[in-house]
């Protein structure tokens, strides 16, 4: 009896679904409203592959970077510039 109940409830539910979806058609303003919940969806799918590339555009960095570091510690130490000789400034009067 339990479970009959339940499935007339279940039932009672998706029938009232039923008839909301169809009711939103007929609401003005309700077409715009669902476009832009369509529009808004394929945005932040959009968004969501952008951000998933990221990852890998953030792997390559740090790889560069470290070979950078490697590059500049392997080319050794460089020869300090060499002094210019200064004149000496002549005394005014």
């Amino acid at each position: 009896m339990a479970q009959q109940r339940s499935q007339d409830l279940f039932g009672r539910l998706a029938d009232r679904g039923e008839e909301v979806i169809g009711k939103l058609g007929d609401m003005p303003g309700a077409q715009r409203l669902l476009e832009s919940a369509n529009v808004l969806k394929e945005r932040a799918d959009e968004l969501q592959k952008r951000i998933r590339g990221l990852d890998a555009l953030e792997r390559r960095v740090a790889a560069l970077e470290r070979k950078v570091d490697q590059l500049s510690k392997s080319s050794g130490p460089k020869k300090p510039a060499p002094k210019r000789a200064t004149k000496p400034k002549p005394k005014s009067p």
